[in-house]
C-alpha cells in the first residue's frame, strides 16, 4: 500500500473558496481519516440535509477535484467509465467522470446511488476494496487509482424499496457516516447566512419545517429541507411577504394534494401567526 501522505501537504495547492458548511457531529474529521486511508466514504440521510454540500465542502477543504455525477434510472456503468464516440469522422475514446477521476485523482462522488442501474454498483467493487482498480474492458487499460482517488456515494434512506435499494454486498464495502437535519439553533445560523434574512425572521420558518417534518410518511412523503428553509427566507429577504414565501418555496414543492396543502397552510399560520 503506498505511503499515506499527511493532510499538511495539501497547503500548497493554489487557494479556493471552500463552500460554507456546518458540521453537526464528527462527519469533517471522518471523512479525513477516510480519505488517508483510502477508504470509499457512503452518506445517508433526508433529502436537503447537506450530504453534497458537505463534498463539495470536503473537496475544497482537502485541495481536491470534485467529478459529481447526479444518478438516474438510466445511468450506467458506460456512463461512468467512457465510452467511443464519433468525432470528425473517426472513432475516439472518451472517459467518463469516474475514469478521469481515477486517472486524475480526486473525489467521484455520486448522488443518489440507488437510482443508477445495478451493473453501476458493480463496475465500482474493485475500486472500493484494496485493489483500488478500474478495468476498461473496451480500451483494454487496468488503471490503478492514485493516493488521491476516493469514492463517495450517497442515498436516501426514505426513498428505499425492494426495487431500489443497495445490496449488502455494496453497502459493507463503504465507511458510512448518517446525516439528518440540524438542531434549532444551528439551523437558524445557516439559513440566516445562506439567504441574508436575520435570525429572528428566520426563526420562526424552521419553526414551520419542524413542524411539518413530524409528517413525514403521513401526509407528505419527505420532510422539509433546509435547501426549502433557504428558500423561503430568501424570498422574504426579496420583499415577498411570509406566507407567500412558505406556500411557494415549502408547501408546494412538498405536495401536489390540496387537502394536504390546506392542512400545511394552517399549520405555517398556527406558527408564524
Amino acid at each position: 500500500m503506498n505511503a499515506v501522505e499527511p493532510l499538511s501537504l495539501l497547503s500548497s495547492a493554489a487557494p479556493v473558496a471552500i463552500p460554507a458548511y456546518t458540521a453537526s457531529g464528527h462527519e469533517v474529521f471522518l471523512f479525513e481519516m477516510a480519505w488517508e486511508r483510502r477508504l470509499p466514504l457512503l452518506l445517508k440521510g433526508p433529502t436537503g440535509s447537506g450530504k453534497t454540500r458537505f463534498v463539495a465542502h470536503m473537496a475544497a477543504r482537502l485541495g481536491l477535484p470534485l467529478f459529481t455525477v447526479a444518478c438516474h434510472d438510466d445511468l450506467s456503468a458506460a456512463d461512468l467509465t467512457g465510452r467511443h464516440l464519433l468525432k470528425g469522422g473517426e472513432t475516439v475514446w472518451v472517459d467518463g467522470p469516474l475514469t478521469r477521476a481515477v486517472r486524475e485523482g480526486g473525489l467521484c462522488y455520486l448522488d443518489e446511488i440507488v437510482e443508477a442501474r445495478k451493473d453501476v454498483a458493480v463496475v465500482l467493487h474493485p475500486l472500493t476494496d484494496d485493489r483500488r482498480i478500474l478495468p476498461l474492458e473496451r480500451t483494454g487499460e487496468l488503471l490503478s487509482a492514485p493516493a488521491s482517488f476516493m469514492v463517495i456515494v450517497s442515498y436516501n434512506p426514505g426513498y428505499q424499496n425492494l426495487l431500489k435499494s443497495l445490496k449488502p454486498s455494496t453497502r459493507q464495502r463503504f465507511v458510512s457516516i448518517t446525516f439528518d437535519f440540524l438542531p434549532r439553533d444551528r439551523e437558524i445560523s445557516v439559513v440566516a447566512r445562506e439567504s441574508g434574512l436575520d435570525e429572528a425572521a428566520v426563526a420562526p420558518l424552521v419553526d414551520v419545517a419542524r413542524r411539518l417534518r413530524t409528517l413525514k410518511g403521513q401526509d407528505i412523503e419527505e420532510g422539509v429541507s433546509t435547501r426549502l428553509i433557504v428558500y423561503a427566507a430568501s424570498l422574504i429577504a426579496a420583499g415577498v411577504a411570509p406566507h407567500d414565501a412558505v406556500t411557494a418555496a415549502i408547501i408546494e414543492p412538498l405536495t401536489d394534494d390540496p387537502e394536504v396543502k390546506v392542512g400545511l397552510a394552517e399549520i405555517t399560520r398556527a406558527v408564524l401567526g
